[in-house]
């Protein structure tokens, strides 16, 4: 079977979802190169997969994506595909204000979404150029909690991914009505078992690697996800909500509709650019 993209760079590939997924394009086929701000994992991965790339980036410190993209695009013109995994999750009680770190809940926004936009649109112009030849793909590692915020000790990991969700639905019709061969892929997963809820991030968890579905088969089928092709697909208890008659794929619908009215509405108000 043909590899699922020609080469992949992986945002956030140091550890869990990004590392292992990193690892499952290499195996199949697919130029791989990593990102992360541990040098030594990446040192370790490029170790273990030879002929796939490490550069060390920090997405949290924005004024350096921009020269990052370009480095990086410069050295390989071919990547085709990106993908957006990188993520923090940290608890917050606001019942009790005083424990609130307004500069950590700030660091996750950023990180979470923020960071993302800085991404995409330092990406785009590459993107766009790929997009004359073949299809190129942006994809979106999100989290089910983005649908439905159930996880009420992560307000804040909660919010950003729910304004990651609104922001590609958007840029993705964007990216459609101005005729770009550039597919946006948005993934939801559930709990994963991976260093997101280590006692190191989450200082009151024990054992919090082992919440969540295992990596391997959580890895297995995010690929068969990808290789199928849809714009948006969920793993685990979330697969329902996207499923015909669910509640976000109805939403999905009635986005599809009051987009194409009001963008009539609009369209005598809105200069062309």
């Amino acid at each position: 079977m043909a590899p699922l993209y020609k080469k992949t760079l992986v945002v956030g590939a140091t550890s869990g979802i990004g590392e292992a997924l990193a690892a499952k394009l290499h195996a199949e086929g697919t130029s791989v190169i990593v990102t992360g701000r541990r040098q030594d994992r990446l040192d370790a991965f490029v170790e273990k997969h030879p002929g796939s790339g490490g550069v060390a980036v920090d997405i949290a410190k924005l004024h350096e994506i921009p020269s990052f993209v370009s480095s990086v695009t410069q050295q390989h013109p071919d990547i085709d595909s990106v993908v957006l995994n990188a993520g923090i999750q940290r608890p917050f009680n606001f019942s009790k204000p005083e424990t609130v770190d307004l500069s950590i809940f700030t660091e996750e926004f950023n990180t979470n979404y923020v960071s993302f936009v800085h991404l995409v649109k330092a990406f785009l112009p590459h993107l766009q150029r790929v997009s004359r030849d073949t299809e190129a793909h942006l994809v979106f590692v999100n989290a089910s909690l983005a649908l439905v915020p159930t996880l009420t000790r992560t307000p804040g990991y909660n919010a950003s991914k729910a304004a990651l969700h609104s922001f590609v639905v958007n840029v993705r019709q964007q990216i459609k009505d101005a005729g770009y061969n550039i597919r946006f892929v948005e993934v939801f997963p559930p709990a994963v078992q991976t260093e997101l809820h280590d006692t190191k991030h989450q200082p009151d968890m024990i054992n919090g690697h082992e919440i969540g579905m295992p990596l391997g088969p959580y890895i297995e089928r995010m690929y068969e996800g990808l290789r199928k092709g849809d714009e948006q697909f969920a793993i685990g208890h979330a697969e329902e909500w996207l499923k015909e008659g669910g509640f976000e794929a109805t939403r999905t619908i009635l986005f599809e509709q009051g987009n194409a009215t009001i963008k009539e509405a609009l369209a005598k108000y809105v200069k062309s650019t």
